[in-house]
């Protein structure tokens, strides 16, 4: 500081020179674009799986009923021989 003025070498005021290296950190930050591609990739598969989750919500119930029919009918053909292996009935443990 030179005088009773206040200012700097560079005639900014203290007050001015820590906005000047605010403003040029923020630059630098507005420039970097490391983990941009990491950023859009996060958004591409948040624009995949939140509609998919949604639809999975609303249809919650539709679902749950077709995997329960679905896994009555497999528990159902269990011990039943599969057509096509010559009659041979594979023991249930």
């Amino acid at each position: 500081m030179t005088g009773q003025t206040g200012k700097g070498s560079d005639g900014l005021t203290p007050g001015r020179v820590h906005m000047r290296a605010l403003w040029n950190v923020l630059k630098q930050l507005h420039k970097d674009e490391r983990g941009a591609e990491g950023l859009e990739k996060l958004l591409i598969i948040a624009a995949i799986v939140l509609p998919l989750l949604g639809l999975l919500i609303m249809f919650r119930q539709a679902i749950g009923e077709w995997v329960s029919k679905m896994w009555n009918q497999i528990a159902s053909d269990a011990g039943q021989a599969v057509p096509g292996s010559g009659g041979v009935d594979v023991p249930t443990p």
